[in-house]
């Protein structure tokens, strides 16, 4: 039940940490993906970079624990799940618009 609580806690803060910092980007790390007359598709990469930070962070703090076998993959699924439900919310992706 702990190791449950403790995944969903560390889902929502690596997605918050990933929408909170694809809307306000600090490094403006960005992707053209396509330009078009009306406007151009960019990701901001910054959210997700960041997020991937805290989440070696994390994993280095379960490593000086000597807990890396039981709490690593728990934090694994965490980020990735995060990572899918970041995505699908479209976090990161904007479009300029030329007008």
């Amino acid at each position: 039940m702990k190791k449950a609580i403790i995944t969903i806690l560390e889902f929502f803060l690596f997605l918050i940490v990933f929408g909170a910092f694809s809307l306000f980007p600090p490094f403006h790390i960005e992707h053209v993906f396509g330009a078009t007359p009306a406007g151009t598709r960019i990701f901001i990469a910054d959210g997700l970079l960041i997020a991937l930070v805290v989440y070696l962070l994390i994993v280095l703090i379960e490593l000086l624990m000597k807990r890396l076998r039981i709490s690593a993959p728990w934090t694994t699924v965490a980020f990735v799940f995060a990572a899918i439900v970041g995505f699908m919310m479209k976090f990161g992706f904007l479009t300029r618009s030329t007008f």
